[in-house]
């Protein structure tokens, strides 16, 4: 983003109440936190329950911030610093809505094709499948991590300028109508869903209402130049095509997928001769039809991935799926699929002082990531004992109790040598998994993460692997941490 004062004030309806001089009349980036600010950015005080961003103004300007933008009244004192540093203060009647503003207002400055990408589980891998593949021939700007809110979305096509060629926008939802307004400024170009699952079907009351939510994004893509990359594996994928109206609207469909079967000469991208290595990580050969720049039509490449689990093999379908639309070779997305590295916390190998392997995906969980991580785990190959520490899953409301006992029953028939819960939901883990034959002496239930770490310190030798697996808020990144310690 390169913006001047001017500009912003317009695009957000701000009252200039110190105009910016010299070098600081142009903004190159946005931030919110006080202490990430540089040089030149625009600070926005954003207003909170435990923090309010208008206190950090003063430090904001002192760390190089060009504007500062307000939703009240600063001091004399704020105002003579800004004066001071030449820097700039905008008041809007919203910090909040400000960002959407700037983020509409930059939308109409970008050339680049922008491509939106959500989905139940596996969307923040996808999305960096799709970033890295992209990354290999040309400039491309993704969401950072898993900003994927009313923030974070916004900031991504501000983090974007003139000479990005693909912006990868990751959008997150817990309901309806919570995509829709994310599109009505990120106005994708291209629209990849991932999958619909069972995530935050507490709040959507059934899988048909996620996959409404889901399908919002394909609902804003553009009638007959358009393109929706859908999961041709996903049971709801013709749900979510006919419900945003794909074929009327001549929108252009790529299927992707680890199964998918071919169908004519249509757009599809499937894997075959898949196999896990011993540490759960797939092989397998890429095949791709219906895109021009492949020989006679279609193509096969090898891909030995660094990420771990079967249902990566899915994820890197959708991603080279956007690099042959893209018109990347395929020998070319096979090499970026398999540089590609897990980000921390999403089954991220370490290995401990002591010799154990620690598979750190604490990251986040539902039922479907869940069962992919233990899936992955059993596979792996190890000389010593599977121990598997997991935790609550939320935002599964009247479904939870099902949940938690329909992945502990999946344990028995798994290589999983001792299970350890933690959290008032996974009793019910510890009771499917009971009652579909494993030992009771080789399950235990523990009442928080001093008390894993005890059991573990006690359990653990060299050649053994521990899985850490639980929803972000049950904190389970600490048994991670006292591991490696």
């Amino acid at each position: 983003m390169l913006l001047n004062a001017k500009q912003i004030a317009h695009a957000t309806g701000a009252t200039v109440v110190v105009e910016p001089l010299g070098s600081r009349e142009i903004a190159n980036g946005l931030v919110w936190d006080s202490r990430q600010v540089e040089e030149g950015n625009v600070y926005v005080a954003l207003p909170g329950e435990r923090v309010d961003g208008h206190d950090f103004v003063d430090a904001a300007l002192r760390a190089g911030a060009a504007l500062v933008l307000v939703m009240q009244s600063v001091s004399n004192q704020t105002c003579a610093l800004a004066r001071e540093l030449g820097a700039g203060i905008l008041e809007v009647p919203n910090t909040t809505t400000a960002i959407t503003d700037l983020a509409t207002y930059w939308r109409t400055k970008l050339t680049g094709t922008v491509i939106g990408l959500t989905g139940s589980s596996g969307k923040t891998t996808t999305k960096n499948l799709v970033r890295d593949v992209l990354s290999a021939q040309y400039s491309v700007v993704a969401t950072k991590a898993n900003q994927n809110n009313e923030l974070g979305v916004p900031k991504t096509l501000l983090n974007a300028d003139a000479s990005t060629d693909y912006v990868v926008v990751e959008m997150g939802m817990r309901g309806l109508n919570q995509i829709r307004p994310l599109c009505a400024f990120v106005k994708p170009d291209m629209g990849l869903i991932v999958n619909v699952g069972e995530s935050h079907i507490e709040l959507l009351g059934g899988r048909d209402n996620i996959a409404r939510a889901k399908g919002e994004l394909f609902e804003a893509l553009p009638d007959r130049r358009g393109v929706a990359f859908v999961n041709g594996s996903d049971d709801y994928a013709h749900f979510v095509c006919e419900n945003a109206s794909l074929g009327a609207r001549e929108v252009r469909m790529v299927r992707f997928g680890l199964d998918v079967a071919p169908e004519d000469d249509a757009p599809a991208v499937w894997a075959e001769e898949v196999r896990l290595d011993d540490q759960g990580r797939p092989c397998f050969v890429l095949c791709a039809q219906g895109f021009d720049q492949l020989n006679r039509g279609a193509g096969r490449a090898q891909v030995n991935l660094n990420l771990r689990g079967l249902h990566n093999v899915s994820n890197a379908t959708a991603a080279a799926a956007v690099g042959l639309q893209c018109g990347m070779m395929l020998d070319t997305i096979a090499a970026a699929l398999a540089a590609a590295e897990p980000e921390s916390g999403r089954q991220e190998v370490v290995k401990a002082r002591a010799g154990y392997l620690i598979v750190n995906d604490a990251y986040n969980a539902n039922p479907e990531s869940m069962r992919a991580s233990l899936l992955t785990f059993s596979a792996m190959d190890i000389r010593g004992r599977h121990i598997a520490v997991l935790g609550d899953m939320g935002e599964l409301g009247d479904y939870a109790k099902n949940c938690h006992e329909g992945i502990g029953a999946l344990i028995p028939s798994l290589n999983v040598d001792y299970l350890i819960c933690i959290g008032e939901l996974s009793a019910f883990i510890a009771q499917g998994a009971l009652n579909a034959g494993m030992s009771e002496d080789k399950i235990m239930q523990a009442e928080n993460v001093a008390d894993v770490l005890g059991t573990l310190d006690l359990m653990l030798e060299p050649n053994d692997a521990v899985l850490v697996k639980a929803s972000h808020f049950m904190g389970l990144f600490r048994v991670v941490e006292g591991l490696i310690r």
